[in-house]
């Protein structure tokens, strides 16, 4: 929608958007303080950074004569002639020359709003562009500032890159003139002429700003520390201006960036959380169950990473936000879940953990009133690891599997434990002993009554993947994983994407069979949520009694039978109770599908079919899993408060969707649509002109 002229290739930025939210003049970082005190510590940031034109006008710089101080992100400027003047004059000093390497102009307006400026030997030639005659004098070089326009009108640099891979020339000696519009001539009358230069109240990040006598700012200085402190994150040299850079680019290209740091009494950077648009759209739909993944920081990868995520409408995992950590403290995990709780204005149902005592006990303290389980996928993943020594390894691990996936009542369970414990003399193992204390939070038949949409396993086989499996290991450094977090990232957006149409495509002739729950939810569910639904439905077929064992009024208790593969792949005979309430429609199955995967088993179809119910009832057709769920969501959700620019872009963004999924369709739909959205830009931007 916008112009951008660049020099070389380059990351375009799509829009330059502010999250005022938090950061009401221009989106520059807020910064806690105050000991994991979450809630006054955004409310009184956001009023410290509401500096008045006056208080500004005491802190601004006066750049005159030939020194210039280096260039350092929040330094804001006039105009964007003073700001290149600035950054051009900074160069003849320091040896080098500056090129325009990005631009991006307002689509109607032609007004310039964000520019990045960079060393002359940025880059290289392409292979057709370089002249045989001339040598290439380009070496890749990174310095660079990057710079956009705020809310009052100035510029402001939101990333610097001072570090050359060359060699300088000394001052003057080394500059050219690069355009005739603008130039640094120190010998000129122009020369008196004052160039202003503000400090907007960001952080400063180690390197990145160069400590001046004639500044009166106020910084935070963050400094690397390779101690394994509690109270400090451990990360290399260069990471934390890696990190800061990084969500400063992420605001420009990414509307509602979200990002926080904790930072010690000394300074020091101890906790970060940040979540893009996307994570907070997809945290207003699919809040109700999340996983709080914390392999990384536990399994002592190079990055202390935790991550939260949940299940969008087809089934998949989707990321609801991000954290950096000091390390695995209750302090720490509390500020990520209070600070994540507070921004995405949720308290999940059901919170999935590993079994971590300091994050179980922030669990308690942020969500009280949530259902907190154990991952049962991560405790049997440790079997090898926490039993491999014992003499009879593989006798304890047969049982064990038992008792977990086999036993359908408590009781049965309690035996099945007992016979292990007893039969191969582990009674006193220290971590058997402690998975029993805790069975009622990870063991299958404990759970029946907590919904887990599918992120908690009951079957032989299933494991829960940590949601960059493909993007982290063990030895990946900071850096690396911010690149690689937006190809993670794009690749689970397209998945979705690519879902959302294949379902609105999804047709009666993929039916497998005659029933009439099949047919009923293919035109409801998701296409993926579907596919394993239809497995249930197929399995029917495998049930080949259905008897009623026990009457009380309209309560019926029913004896399914069902052919299973065992041990040895031998077919075996089980029993499942079904309980079935004909008043009101409800059915519940001693294999808990409903509970774990949010659709109703074999055995619960089996029953309402010998009970002649045509249509499954809709208490168990979950909204959740619908392919017009995000449309329906967002319609019931309304316009909450038009002042809050958070709730303005999250409403306008689900609104559009239906546009969207309707317009993917067919490729006359989608013409259509894109004239629909490019006449509808053309009326916002004309409304911000006759403001004008």
């Amino acid at each position: 929608m916008e112009r951008s002229d660049s020099g070389d290739v380059d990351v375009q930025a799509s829009a330059y958007l502010q999250n005022d939210e938090t950061h009401d003049d221009g989106g520059e970082a807020l910064v806690c303080t105050s000991d994991h005190e979450i809630d006054d510590v955004v409310f009184i940031t956001q009023n410290e950074q509401r500096k008045s034109e006056q208080e500004e006008e005491e802190e601004h710089l006066v750049v005159e004569g030939k020194e210039f101080d280096a260039p350092a992100v929040g330094m804001e400027f006039e105009s964007y002639d003073d700001a290149y003047n600035y950054y051009n004059c900074y160069a003849n000093e320091a040896g080098f020359r500056v090129r325009v390497k990005n631009s991006w102009f307002k689509r109607r307006s032609k007004e310039k709003y964000g520019a990045v400026l960079c060393c002359s030997s940025q880059g290289f030639k392409r292979a057709n562009d370089v002249n045989r005659v001339r040598k290439e004098t380009r070496t890749g070089c990174p310095a660079m500032v990057r710079m956009r326009q705020v809310d009052n009108k100035r510029w402001r640099v939101v990333e610097v890159a001072l570090d050359h891979n060359h060699s300088l020339g000394g001052g003057s000696s080394m500059y050219k003139r690069t355009g005739t519009k603008r130039k640094c001539n120190t010998d000129s009358a122009e020369d008196s002429k004052t160039v202003k230069v503000y400090r907007a109240r960001v952080m400063d990040i180690e390197n990145s700003v160069t400590n001046t006598t004639n500044s009166t700012l106020k910084k935070k200085q963050f400094q690397n520390s390779s101690s394994s402190s509690p109270d400090v994150l451990n990360l290399r040299r260069g990471d934390p201006s890696a990190v800061y850079n990084y969500f400063c680019r992420m605001q420009l290209t990414n509307p509602n960036f979200f990002y926080l740091m904790d930072i010690n009494d000394e300074g020091r950077l101890r906790n970060v959380f940040w979540a893009d648009a996307f994570s907070r759209v997809s945290c207003s739909y699919f809040n109700d169950v999340i996983f709080v993944d914390n392999a990384y920081i536990s399994g002592k990868f190079e990055i202390p990473l935790v991550t939260l995520v949940g299940v969008n409408h087809h089934g998949q995992t989707t990321l609801l936000g991000c954290g950096l950590l000091a390390g695995e403290t209750v302090e720490s995990y509390h500020w990520l879940l209070k600070v994540w709780s507070g921004l995405m204005k949720c308290s999940p149902q059901t919170v999935v953990t590993d079994r971590c005592k300091p994050l179980e006990a922030a669990v308690s303290q942020v969500f009280p009133r949530c259902h907190h389980r154990f991952s049962l996928a991560h405790i049997m993943r440790k079997v090898p690891e926490k039993l491999g020594g014992l003499g009879n390894y593989d006798g304890v691990r047969k049982a064990l599997t038992k008792a977990v996936y086999e036993t359908l009542k408590v009781v049965d369970f309690e035996a099945a434990w007992g016979f292990m414990v007893h039969s191969f003399g582990v009674i006193d193992n220290e971590w058997l002993r402690s998975l029993y204390e805790d069975r009622a939070r990870w063991a299958p038949v404990y759970l029946i009554d907590t919904f887990f949409a599918g992120l908690a396993t009951c079957r032989l086989g299933e494991t829960l993947s940590p949601f960059f499996e493909r993007y982290v290991h063990k030895q990946t450094p900071l850096k690396e994983f911010l690149d690689k977090y937006e190809l993670a990232l794009h690749r689970k957006h397209r998945e979705e994407t690519l879902a959302d149409i294949e379902s609105l495509a999804l047709s009666t002739t993929e039916l497998k069979t005659k029933c009439s729950f099949e047919t009923q939810l293919s035109r409801v569910y998701t296409r993926d949520v579907f596919r394993k639904f239809q497995v249930e439905v197929e399995e029917m077929y495998s049930c080949f009694s259905t008897t009623q064992v026990h009457v009380d009024g309209p309560l019926v208790i029913f004896l399914v039978k069902e052919r299973v593969q065992g041990e040895s792949n031998r077919r075996e005979v089980r029993d499942f109770e079904v309980l079935y309430n004909r008043s009101v429609g409800e059915v519940r199955c001693i294999c808990s599908c409903f509970s774990f995967y949010g659709y109703l088993c074999r055995h619960a179809l089996s029953v309402l079919n010998f009970s002649g119910v045509e249509e499954i009832p809709l208490r168990y057709v979950l909204p959740r899993w619908r392919k017009d769920y995000k449309r329906v969501h967002a319609s019931d959700n309304g316009f909450v408060d038009g002042t809050d620019r958070v709730q303005r872009f999250d409403q306008l963004y689900k609104g559009a969707l239906e546009v969207v999924e309707e317009g993917a369709v067919s490729l006359d739909r989608y013409k259509v649509a894109m004239q629909v959205l490019e006449q509808a830009l053309d009326r916002v931007h004309s409304v911000e002109e006759k403001q004008v």
